[in-house]
C-alpha cells in the first residue's frame, strides 16, 4: 500500500517496537500479555495508522484473543540449516523474500512428538527475523493465511539467548490484511504448518 504519512507509520512502529520491550523487560508471562494486549488494544483504536478502518476503531472490547496458556510459551532450540530462499506468497498482489536460514524445535504442551517450525529472514533492506506460521485453528478460529509470531523490523520479538529463543503463541497476532484488503500481507508458508490446534494468540471474532 502507499504511506502517505511516513511520520505517523514511523510513531506507529516505534510504539510497537516499545511494547515488546516491556514484555521482554517484565518477562513473557501472564501479566505482561494482558499489558501488551491492552497496549496494542490503544494502539489499533487511536493510531491514524491502525490497520483497522476508521469506522471500526475505538471497539471497547478490544481484539478477540484466547485465553492465555502458560503451556505455549516455549523456549525453542535454534538450530542454523543451509539458506534457501524461500518467497512468501501474498493475501493479494505481490510476494515477500524470505530467506529460511534455521528452524526452532520444542516439545509440544500436549502429546510427545517434537515439533518444528522455520525461522525466515525477510531479504530487504535492513533484513528481520520472521516467524510466520499455520496450525489446525486456521480457517475457523483463526485466519486461514496462519499467524504471526515473531517479526524483528516491526520489533516483534520476545528475546533469544544463546542457542534458545522465547516463543510464546499467546503473543502470536494477525497480520493487518484480516482487518482491511488495503493490506497486503505475506502469508505462512505451507511447511510451517503445525498439526495441532494452537489455542492461543489472536482468534477470529
Amino acid at each position: 500500500m502507499t504511506i502517505d504519512d511516513p511520520l505517523s507509520l514511523w510513531d506507529y512502529r516505534r510504539r510497537v517496537q516499545e511494547q515488546y520491550r516491556r514484555v521482554r523487560a517484565t518477562g513473557v508471562g501472564d501479566s505482561s500479555w494482558r499489558r501488551w494486549r491492552s497496549d496494542r488494544d490503544h494502539l489499533f483504536a487511536t493510531h491514524t495508522q491502525s490497520p483497522i478502518e476508521i469506522e471500526r476503531r475505538g471497539n471497547d472490547a478490544g481484539l478477540p484473543f484466547f485465553p492465555y496458556d502458560p503451556a505455549w510459551r516455549i523456549e525453542a532450540i535454534v538450530a542454523p540449516v543451509e539458506p534457501v530462499p524461500m518467497p512468501a506468497a501474498h493475501s493479494a498482489d505481490g510476494a515477500t523474500p524470505l530467506i529460511r536460514f534455521a528452524s526452532v524445535s520444542f516439545p509440544p504442551p500436549f502429546g510427545s512428538e517434537t515439533l518444528e517450525l522455520s525461522l525466515y529472514w525477510t531479504d530487504v533492506y535492513g533484513g528481520g527475523v520472521f516467524l510466520p506460521f499455520r496450525d489446525g485453528t486456521n480457517g475457523d478460529e483463526t485466519y486461514g493465511g496462519g499467524r504471526y509470531l515473531l517479526d524483528s523490523i516491526k520489533g516483534a520479538d520476545l528475546g533469544s539467548a544463546d542457542d534458545r529463543v522465547v516463543l510464546d503463541f499467546n503473543f502470536a497476532y494477525h497480520p493487518s490484511c484480516v482487518y482491511s484488503d488495503r493490506w497486503s500481507c505475506p502469508l505462512a508458508p505451507p511447511e510451517n504448518q503445525l498439526a495441532a490446534a494452537v489455542r492461543a494468540g489472536e482468534r477470529l471474532a
